[in-house]
């Protein structure tokens, strides 16, 4: 009886694990193939990560071949036309505050004090450095706060992360060296929008102060993030990505909606032609493929076949 139990809980132990092993393959997938609804030749999409290795698609099941049966490429801008001297102008002058403000003159005495200790946390200098103050000072909340997200990250992941070198930029690199077509979802005016005058002052204010409140938070949820995306798992992205604080910090829906639900409609609404034109390889972050409202849902309810590359 005993031997027969055993041998019963070990069957089942057999099971449950093959369980867990198709449910994580069925989320573990960074690459789909879109076909069907006319398309004569299949297009594809990618989930992407900004401060991901370049090294990594290596690791990718299907890159090769879906790269390799598409003639063009798309990701959330065109890298080569943001790069341009009059777009990086326009960037640049999208983060800075109107002409005459300071961040300084932004925050309240002890507002400045917890920056200033999360400024030598990450750069061991503050605003009382001339430079810092003549650099920093002069950013929107929402441009330093994406700042400092990223050096914070870079402090943990030196040897991986090349900011020459992004993993967003690799496949329309791949796309110009192999003579493709390359473009872009959004212009670098819709994206500078939603990220640097989507929010008020204020509330860029009260949101800087939510990431150099809770670094420590932040800092775990961008390795969570990074070692989801690694394990190819979106839905595990997508996760860490709504998680709250249950206050102020957290975005609200109408944040959320401007910075992922908005453009994933505007990205679909533009797909459809442009895999029609030709196959099309697109590559967008991660976090927009996900959810009832994510890319891949929205090519679904369309009629496309969505398949994860194997």
């Amino acid at each position: 009886m005993k031997r027969y139990k055993n041998k019963h809980m070990k069957k089942n132990s057999i099971i449950a694990l093959l369980i867990a092993m198709v449910a994580m393959s069925a989320q573990a997938q960074l690459l789909y193939k879109i076909s069907g609804k006319g398309l004569t030749k299949p297009s594809y999409i990618i989930g992407t990560y900004h401060l991901a290795d370049v090294k990594f698609v290596d690791s990718i099941p299907g890159l090769k071949k879906a790269m390799d049966e598409t003639t063009q490429v798309y990701g959330e801008l065109d890298m080569s036309d943001m790069m341009s001297p009059e777009n990086l102008m326009k960037m640049q002058a999208a983060m800075m505050l109107p002409e005459g403000q300071t961040l300084q003159g932004l925050l309240k005495a002890d507002q400045l004090e917890r920056l200033n200790a999360g400024l030598k946390k990450i750069m061991g200098m503050d605003m009382s450095n001339p430079m810092i103050s003549g650099q920093l000072g002069k950013m929107k909340p929402a441009a330093l706060s994406t700042q400092l997200s990223v050096l914070l990250f870079m402090q943990k992941h030196q040897g991986t992360f090349d900011p020459q070198n992004l993993f967003d930029q690799y496949f329309q690199k791949q796309a110009l060296a192999a003579g493709k077509q390359v473009g872009g979802l959004e212009t670098i005016d819709t994206q500078m929008k939603v990220l640097f005058d989507m929010q008020t002052l204020e509330r860029q204010t009260e949101t800087l102060m939510c990431f150099i409140d809770n670094m420590d938070y932040y800092e775990k949820m961008a390795e969570e993030i990074s070692k989801a995306f690694y394990l190819q798992n979106i839905e595990s992205i997508d996760k860490t990505m709504n998680e709250k604080l249950n206050n102020s910090c957290d975005n609200r829906p109408e944040e959320t909606d401007a910075l992922i639900a908005n453009r994933n409609a505007d990205w679909f609404a533009k797909m459809p032609a442009i895999m029609q034109e030709a196959p099309t390889f697109f590559a967008v972050g991660a976090g927009h493929l996900p959810g009832e409202k994510g890319v891949l849902a929205l090519l679904k309810k369309a009629g496309y076949k969505v398949e994860g590359m194997k």
